[in-house]
């Protein structure tokens, strides 16, 4: 078989075989219109299978197929554009691999208006189009993953910041207010917010509550301590309030020392305590 004849077939019957491509994904159930309208499922199609036949037209190699080579950099960064953008609006990295391999089954129905002759091997051209639509796929799941990676540390990023709030109480009085599970990482980003906040509203005082946070375990208690001492060299002094009952037995059972550290049973208490420190009294204006 002529080595030009995969190209030949994909440049002569291009659309025919762009059509069949996708009705083959209406029966498979992968265009997904849920997600995006037909006309816009087409367009990934296109978009990807022009870049294929282009690149082949340009005499890319398919016998020394390599997706990795420069020969195929328009291939990858149409596999890119349609991948990131098929993630973005939900698709399964299994879909997004079946919209790919799917390419198969239009291209080998048409294998056989080659066979018959001396130089043709349908199982050669069977191999060649299948390391080369499976290398496609492969590629695919590969940048779905890293796709759906870099969202989930996005959404991580930007639930931290939401999660970890710095309130102006009063001039040189702040107030963290935490929710949730506190991790190394969460922490960390307390911490640095905290710190950050001290500086850019010169607080004399902040107050961590805690009244939100479920458990308290060792490492839950040495973040806040840390964060306190951090507090501490910044000049500021610190008040953790939130300390209930079974938060306190939970610390001293874990021999958790709170010394140098003002603690309070409730974030009223806190407030009120850190007013009478930077001289302010709150009354009744009935009164």
């Amino acid at each position: 078989m002529p080595m030009s004849f995969i190209q030949a077939l994909i440049d002569s019957k291009g659309e025919e075989i762009l059509e069949d491509w996708l009705a083959t994904h209406h029966a498979d159930g992968l265009t997904r219109r849920d997600l995006f309208s037909d006309a816009q499922g087409r367009q990934h199609a296109k978009t990807f299978f022009l870049a294929l036949q282009s690149t082949l037209n340009r005499g890319a190699d398919i016998d020394a197929f390599n997706l990795a080579s420069d020969a195929w950099a328009d291939v990858r960064a149409a596999l890119a554009e349609v991948t990131r953008e098929r993630v973005k609006r939900g698709v399964a990295p299994a879909e997004i691999a079946g919209f790919f391999l799917l390419l198969k089954y239009p291209l080998f129905d048409r294998l056989g208006a080659g066979a018959g002759t001396e130089e043709f091997s349908v199982v050669e051209q069977v191999s060649r189009l299948t390391r080369m639509i499976d290398a496609i796929a492969v590629q695919a799941m590969s940048l779905c993953i890293e796709e759906r990676d870099r969202i989930i540390e996005r959404q991580r990023t930007e639930m931290l910041e939401i999660s970890t709030p710095v309130v102006d109480l009063w001039e040189r009085v702040i107030a963290v207010p935490l929710v949730g599970t506190l991790d190394s990482v969460r922490a960390q980003e307390v911490m640095e917010n905290t710190l950050g906040a001290i500086v850019d509203r010169e607080a004399d005082i902040v107050i961590v509550d805690i009244t939100g946070v479920p458990t308290i375990d060792t490492e839950v208690a040495h973040h806040l301590l840390r964060t306190a001492a951090a507090i501490r060299l910044m000049g500021a002094e610190c008040i953790i309030s939130g300390i209930s009952p079974r938060i306190a037995q939970t610390m001293v059972h874990l021999g958790v020392s709170t010394n140098g550290v003002t603690t309070r049973a409730s974030l009223r208490a806190a407030v009120h305590d850190a007013f009478q420190r930077v001289g302010l009294t709150v009354v009744n204006a009935k009164a």
